[in-house]
């Protein structure tokens, strides 16, 4: 049969934003494959290092509108360790709590979105529907609904109040029970099954190989969490368990976000429990000396990282951002090879693409 190249992008409905992904294939099956990124760069990196400090952190925001208080949280992290400024306990619980409730969000607009890719029209409101209950906790301490800038250098704009822990539990508790139904949708469905079992696998030698982290690397088998591994904040005080699966399938790596769904709504739970009394804003410098500093966080789609360097003022010479959906992205060759035309859509939504963080 003929050989040819087909272009998947760069705006298609499957690609969860515009990026382009070629795959060549004889007939219906995949023999190449080839990601093409680069559609929507902003120079966000450049950006951080004209600006000072604090007004660096709007455009970190931007990295990813799905999980911006990860992202904005990584940075200011950064820079922190970078002017060795030390953040009061009330400040690290707090960051805790928003972090992983943005994950929960993250995960839950990812299932919507995926099982939508799938052909599930139904489940595709489900996770939307619980995930504007998290929106409303984080607009009631933020005022935003999307774009936060919550953190500070020296820690949080503003305090949590005993309504917002008290709710907190609330919506974690409701979380909880609704991931039951997702369960008892997508577990036992034949269409589900058949779409995500044995469809691209990539095994644990092939993923370590290929740098994917998060989701993406736990279902296949790699027992590696950044907050477990290197614990920053609170993550050391809290208990929770790291989702491991070894299929390295589609539905592994749905398996695993779930999973960490609930796992994130019991730190929420510990953390509106546990929540120090104290301060929740530190002072901080606002001159930065000239030496670097690196930081590693465990981000909805991976781990993240962040890399500074100062010019002894008052913003960076250099920073540098380590998307983990960029590599994992790079990946999808290893995952696509030898599956047909239609299993695409699942393989590519199975990884959790975010272009604005890809591309910055």
């Amino acid at each position: 049969m003929a050989e040819m190249w087909i272009n998947i992008g760069p705006q298609h409905p499957s690609t969860h934003g515009l990026w382009d992904l070629r795959i060549k294939v004889n007939g219906e099956v995949i023999i190449d494959s080839d990601p093409q990124v680069g559609y929507l760069h902003r120079s966000v990196e450049k950006i951080c290092e004209r600006k000072e400090f604090i007004m660096a952190m709007p455009m970190t925001e931007r990295l990813c509108y799905v999980a911006n208080m990860n992202w904005t949280h990584l940075y200011v992290h950064g820079v922190e360790k970078l002017m060795n400024c030390e953040i009061p306990d009330r400040a690290k619980w707090i960051r805790v709590m928003v972090c992983e409730w943005n994950r929960v969000a993250s995960h839950l607009f990812w299932l919507g979105a995926y099982v939508h890719d799938i052909g599930n029209l139904t489940m595709f409101l489900w996770p939307i529907r619980e995930r504007e209950y998290v929106l409303d906790l984080l607009e009631y301490i933020t005022g935003a609904r999307m774009m936060y800038n919550y953190p500070r250098i020296g820690g949080q704009v503003k305090d949590v109040d005993d309504k917002f822990l008290r709710r907190s539990k609330v919506v974690a508790d409701m979380i909880l029970e609704r991931t039951v139904e997702y369960e008892r949708m997508l577990d036992d469905s034949d269409l589900w099954g058949m779409r995500t079992k044995g469809v691209g696998v990539i095994d644990r030698q092939m993923a370590k190989n290929a740098g994917l982290t998060g989701p993406s690397l736990r279902a296949s088998g790699v027992d590696y969490d950044t907050r477990k591994a290197l614990p920053y904040w609170a993550y050391n005080e809290v208990d929770f368990e790291v989702p491991v699966y070894d299929e390295g399938d589609c539905f592994a790596r749905y398996r695993v976000r779930l999973e960490e769904i609930r796992e994130s709504c019991k730190i929420v739970k510990q953390c509106a429990d546990r929540m120090p009394e104290g301060e929740f804003l530190g002072k901080a410098p606002r001159v930065a000396p000239k030496t670097s500093a690196w930081v590693r966080h465990e981000d909805p789609r991976g781990e993240s990282m962040c890399w500074i360097m100062g010019t002894g003022g008052k913003n960076a010479y250099r920073t540098k951002f380590r998307s983990p959906a960029f590599v994992n992205i790079s990946a999808l060759p290893l995952m696509l090879l030898g599956y047909k035309i239609p299993d695409v859509p699942g393989i590519m939504g199975s990884i959790d693409v975010c272009i604005g963080e890809v591309d910055r």
